[in-house]
Formats: C-alpha cells, sequence, structure tokens
C-alpha cells in the first residue's frame, strides 16, 4: 500500500487515489473535500502531519477530480489568524481552477460589516475549485529556442488581446491559447521578426468584485490566486483541466517557430487583498506564513504593492511556493523566462530593497533557473531600483523610456540623457560592471498609452473606467503639435507617423534588449486610454483591420536591420577608438566631439553615434530639433561610401558620395 509523504505539496496521483499535502504552520487539522458535478461534497480529514504539512492518501481522486480544503484552527486576526472552517480554500499548488465566484458574504472569512468578527456561511457554492489535471503531454520533438539575450526581441502581448478580433483565426478559438497558436498568429510574429513573445499574466487570476459591480473586467489580469495553474478564461477546450494541455500546445507551436514565451508573473501579492478582502486560499491556510503582516499590528498587511497585501518572501513557505512554481513553469510547461511584476517587492525581506536577497541568491543558485531569462519590473510603490538587480538579471529600463520620450518631445537638456540610454545605459549599468543586456528597452508598455495613443493624444481618455479619469498616469505627451485624435491635416498626420517610426526606430538602434508593445507595430489604438487594465474589449483587442500597414513594414524593416548589423547588438559597453573592436564615437552634427558647453546647451538636440563592432559599422544621426539640420559625416571606416540603412524620414536620401546628410525635423537617420 502506498504511504503518505508531505512531498510534494499539492495532489499527486498514485495507485488507486492521490498523495495530498498541504503545509500549514497554524491550523489544527485539515480537510480534503472532493466535489461531485452536482455540487455534493465529500471530506476526508487528513490524517498525517510532518512537520508543519497535514498528508494523506486519499482513494479515489483521479483526473478531472474538483477538490478544495477546508483548514480549521483558531481566528484571532489581531495576531494574524484567520482560519475557518467554513470556506472552501484553492489549493495553492493546483495545476488548474474551474469555476467563477460568486461575490458576496460567502467568500469573506469575516463579517463584511465586521472585519473582527468570523463569519461561518459556508462558502463551497460560491467558490470556483482546484481540478486534478493529466499532466502528461506529448512534446515531440520540443526544441527551447534560447535565442542569446543579445539577438532577442521581445514582444510584449496579451493573450486575449492579441486573436480575439484577428479575422484569419477561427472563431471559436479567438482571444485562447490555441488562438495564440494558431498558424496565422504565429505568422504575424515570424514576419515581424521578434524572437520572444512576453505574455501578460497568464497564471490563474480573480475576476474581481469592485470591477464586476461596474460591469468591466480585470483584462489585464495582475490579480493572481493560482501560480501553477494557466488562466482557465484563455481555455478554448474546456476547464476542467484541458487549460494545461492547451497551454502546452501553445508553447509547442511558438517553439516551432523559433518563439520563445516569457511569462509574466505575479508573485509580488495575491487576490486575496487587505484585512477587509475575501479567504480564497492563503489567507485561510497559513496568514502569518504567506503574507508579510505589520510588525505588532498582525491584523493588517504590509502593503508595497498598492493592492493591500506582499508576499511574505522572507518565509521558508511562501519562498518556496514561488520556487516550486517557477521550476513548474520551466521543467513541466517548458517556458524560457519570466518577467516579474514589481520585483522589488520580492527582494524586500525586512523592509528595504536587498540585492543579495534570499530570493535572488535562490534564484541564483538553482540549476533549473539559472538557465532562463529573468527580467525584473525593477520598482515597487515604495522604491524605484533600476541598476538595483543582480548582473544576470535584466530590467525594464523605465529610465530609457522617459528619456527617449523627453529627447523625442524636444525638451531642453535632454540630449546627454537620451544619448546614454541609446547607447545601453551606462551611466545605469556599467559602474556596478554590468552588461547593455541587463536593460530592457521600452518606449510603451501594456501601464500606458499605446504607441499610437501616444502621437495621438496630448491627454489621457479613461473616462470608460468608471473613475471620472482620474485613475492612470497624467501624461501630457504632445508628440502632436498638441492635436487630439483623427485629422484630415495632412502635416500633423506626417508629423505623427514620423515620430511613431522615431520611437519604434530608435528602440531598435538602441544597445540593450528592445522590447516592442504588442500592436505598436500596426498603430493599435485604445481611444487615449492610458490605463486599459479593466477594459476587456474592443478597447483593448487588436483592430486587425485597421492595421498601419506602412508602419508595419518599417518596423519589420527596423528588426531586420538591428538583425544585420552586429554593432547596434554590443554585448559590453564600448571603448575608445583603437582600444578595441568595439568603438562608439559620439558627435556634433558638424563631425567634431561635445565639449562640455556643447552638452550644456539645452537647445542642442541633434547627435550623431557612430557605431563599430569589428568590420561592421553603423552611424545614427538623431535630430530632435524644429529645423532641418545638416550632418557632416565622417570618413567611413575602412573606406567605402555610406549607404542609407533606414530612416523615420520617408523622403530621406543619402548620395553614394556624399559628405553631409540633410536630416529634418524631428527624425532620425541609420547610414551603414
Amino acid at each position: 500500500m502506498t504511504t503518505s509523504a508531505r512531498t510534494p505539496l499539492g495532489v499527486t496521483l498514485v495507485d488507486g487515489g492521490a498523495n495530498v499535502a498541504l503545509f500549514s504552520s497554524t491550523a489544527e487539522r485539515v480537510e480534503f473535500c472532493t466535489f461531485d458535478d452536482d455540487g455534493t461534497e465529500h471530506r476526508t480529514e487528513l490524517q498525517h502531519r510532518t512537520g508543519y504539512t497535514f498528508h494523506d492518501i486519499v482513494p479515489g481522486v483521479a483526473v478531472g477530480t474538483r477538490y478544495g480544503f477546508r483548514v480549521h484552527g483558531a481566528w484571532d486576526p489581531a495576531k494574524g489568524l484567520r482560519h475557518n472552517g467554513s470556506k472552501i480554500l484553492l489549493d495553492p499548488y493546483a495545476t488548474a481552477v474551474d469555476g467563477s465566484y460568486e461575490w458576496g458574504q460567502a467568500l469573506f472569512g469575516h463579517d463584511m460589516d465586521d472585519p473582527e468578527t468570523r463569519d461561518d456561511t459556508d462558502s463551497a457554492a460560491a467558490m470556483p475549485k482546484s481540478v486534478v489535471a493529466d499532466r502528461s503531454f506529448d512534446w515531440g520533438d520540443d526544441v527551447r529556442p534560447a535565442t542569446p539575450l543579445g539577438d532577442t526581441v521581445f514582444y510584449e502581448v496579451h493573450v486575449k488581446g492579441f486573436t480575439k478580433q484577428h479575422p484569419d483565426v477561427p472563431e471559436a478559438i479567438r482571444g485562447t491559447y490555441a488562438g495564440m497558436a494558431h498558424p496565422a498568429a504565429i505568422q504575424h510574429l515570424v514576419d515581424l521578426g521578434v524572437t520572444a513573445v512576453e505574455l501578460l499574466p497568464t497564471h490563474q487570476f480573480v475576476q474581481d468584485s469592485t470591477l464586476a459591480d461596474k460591469g468591466l473586467r480585470n483584462y489585464w489580469g495582475y490579480n493572481s490566486i493560482g501560480f501553477f495553474a494557466p488562466h482557465d478564461e484563455y481555455s478554448s477546450s474546456g476547464t476542467a483541466g484541458q487549460q494545461v494541455a492547451e497551454f502546452k500546445e501553445m508553447v509547442k507551436a511558438l517553439h516551432a517557430a523559433g518563439l520563445e514565451v516569457i511569462m509574466d508573473v505575479v508573485y509580488n501579492h495575491t487576490a486575496e487583498g487587505n484585512h477587509m478582502g475575501p479567504t480564497l486560499s492563503f489567507k485561510g491556510i497559513d496568514n502569518e506564513s504567506y503574507y508579510r503582516l505589520v510588525e505588532g499590528d498582525e491584523g493588517n498587511y504590509f502593503d508595497t504593492t498598492g493592492t493591500g497585501n506582499s508576499l511574505n518572501v522572507s518565509h521558508p513557505a511562501a519562498l518556496g511556493l514561488i520556487m516550486d512554481s517557477l521550476r513548474y513553469w520551466v521543467e513541466e510547461m517548458h517556458v524560457d523566462g519570466f518577467r516579474f511584476d514589481l520585483a522589488t517587492t520580492l527582494t524586500r525581506q525586512g523592509g528595504e530593497a536587498e540585492k543579495h536577497s534570499a530570493f535572488l541568491d535562490i534564484i541564483h543558485q538553482d540549476p533549473v533557473l539559472r538557465e532562463v531569462k529573468m527580467i525584473a519590473e525593477p520598482w515597487d510603490t515604495a522604491g524605484y531600483q533600476v541598476g538595483g538587480f543582480p548582473a544576470d538579471w535584466s530590467e525594464w529600463n523605465g529610465k530609457y523610456r522617459d528619456d527617449l520620450r523627453a529627447f523625442w518631445r524636444g525638451d531642453e537638456g535632454a540630449l546627454g540623457d537620451a544619448v546614454q540610454r541609446v547607447l545601453g545605459s551606462p551611466d545605469v549599468y556599467e559602474g556596478s560592471r554590468r552588461s547593455p543586456l541587463c536593460s530592457v528597452d521600452f518606449v510603451t508598455a501594456h501601464d500606458g498609452f499605446t504607441l499610437a495613443d501616444l502621437t495621438s493624444y496630448a491627454e489621457k481618455h479613461n473616462e470608460a473606467n468608471g473613475e471620472d479619469n482620474n485613475d492612470g498616469e497624467s501624461d501630457n505627451t504632445s508628440f502632436n503639435g498638441g492635436v487630439e485624435g483623427p485629422t484630415d491635416d495632412g502635416g500633423v498626420n506626417a508629423y505623427r507617423d514620423r515620430q511613431r517610426r522615431n520611437f519604434l526606430g530608435t528602440l531598435l538602434l538602441s544597445a540593450g534588449v528592445p522590447m516592442i508593445l504588442g500592436g505598436d507595430e500596426i498603430a493599435r489604438s485604445q481611444g487615449g486610454n492610458n490605463n486599459a487594465y479593466c477594459q476587456d474589449d474592443e478597447i483593448s483587442w487588436f483592430d486587425w483591420d485597421a492595421a498601419d500597414q506602412d508602419l508595419l513594414a518599417f518596423t519589420t524593416a527596423a528588426i531586420a536591420f538591428r538583425a544585420q548589423h552586429r554593432s547596434l547588438r554590443p554585448e559590453w559597453y564600448r571603448t575608445a577608438p583603437g582600444d578595441s573592436d568595439s568603438t562608439v564615437s559620439v558627435l556634433r552634427a558638424d563631425n567634431a566631439g561635445f565639449e562640455d558647453g556643447d552638452w550644456a546647451d539645452g537647445g542642442n538636440r541633434a547627435v550623431m553615434l557612430v557605431l563599430e563592432q569589428g568590420d561592421d559599422t553603423v552611424a545614427v544621426l538623431l535630430n530632435a530639433s524644429d529645423t532641418t539640420v545638416e550632418f557632416t559625416l565622417p570618413e567611413k571606416p575602412g573606406g567605402g561610401t555610406w549607404r542609407l540603412g533606414l530612416s523615420s524620414d520617408p523622403q530621406q536620401q543619402v548620395a553614394g558620395d556624399a559628405a553631409t546628410v540633410l536630416v529634418r525635423d524631428a527624425s532620425f537617420s541609420a547610414l551603414y
């Protein structure tokens, strides 16, 4: 007879049933509850306890079994204890979740009118259930693309929004993992030339009541509740575990096309919120182990995420959960890396962000995780930490976004910072002996304007979010001359189009690792909404019929130009001319070197960068001024004539023997 074990946690199928194991250092007893299709519940108390893990062999459990836990123990919120056996709790290690929430008193461990008082309303009928999924899968000849970071181009995209309105994807699978895996969807990515899709959250998340009450939905998914389960709403094949195989099929198809899969993961908090939030899983299992409580006031939650709670990464149980989840997605689901939302929170053990925190150290040592791409969003609500992560991590470089916007907006004094960004932000990374590949460069991302809207709206328009346009960052960009929305003025439209090419082109000419917001290449608009987290509709979905084919062609050409020139993809910072085969020259438009006074001149908005890597040379001419600038070209290293490779000005020409090039206002040209 099979003997139960405390590991692995969760539900593991064995002959005749399953080994069930749940960690709780504060529970008195634990019941494993299975549910028939009609909702009939069957309870089995876990009889064994090893350390802080309750475990047992439960007969009759099989693929498709729907289940949850009832965890009994003390109710004393002031001491951080929130056990309530009347509440069904999701398994933290469940690989699939099925069902929806019926919001009301039943989902809250406390009386909604008195948070100190326990509520004993049974939540079984109002809760989704964990599901035992079939974890077998034929990966065939699946091979990870393993694209070198220096050759990587990220494409940040939403699984649903990408194909929900795609005319060449069958309607039955639009907006799903299967839709993402459809040849028509993949062909767009391959033709564009990106190398990796960075998927907005696909961990199981919660559709919260505050949005539902407004007739809205959580679209982005930064509201996780299941760190092992692919979100069920993106499954076309069923939600009783079928979502696991469909996710794997998506990964397999993307790999076959040479595309890596990066997951945007939200380990910094969960959907259970603060002391007024629902009891769905961790809060009722072991509140003080999984969440960081306010010292001396354990009835409240320490919050550096702006969501009500923060995971307690200083505790082995919470840290172990994160590590087990990461390994699961790499080993079993074959993903190629992770982007960590509000990653700075995960480095806070005693309050301050720590470069050598347990979270970072354990990933560095892990033989599975150290082989995949790790990307930090290097800030949270309590601090900004760009440049503060270890050398083997990349970071979303918010300074790149801010400084390139300032430059192309024509701000005085922005030139010096913009040059640093284009060269891979050596002022941020080189001092700690990190490389340009630590910088994930971007000008737009999911949380803000799309590129089309950045260049079309002077103010945000978030009225559809139901907060009187008070949500989202106030971002008066003025990249459009102050004119809002569509216009028949050819001059304004031409300027907008040029600015869009400026941003995408500069991004792809910069050292570092570029990230394109999905849809920017076709001028996807959200109607000026720069905080579309709750818009699961046409505001957020790709409008393929309105795709800007000219911008798509330009972006495709810019990605190809980057791939063709290794001088645009340095793995280390460049040196002075003559010191090695990797050099950079920063020159004024008159081909003279910059002097201190030139940088101090706030009106100077033009620069020429001559980038060399071995026998490859590219000259990047940037002009953010409001007049045409004449650039005097240097001699091309190795001889020969300069040729035009890429320009944001469709009228730009370069004669084969030209000694000078005219670059019009607000535009760039790249020569090789």
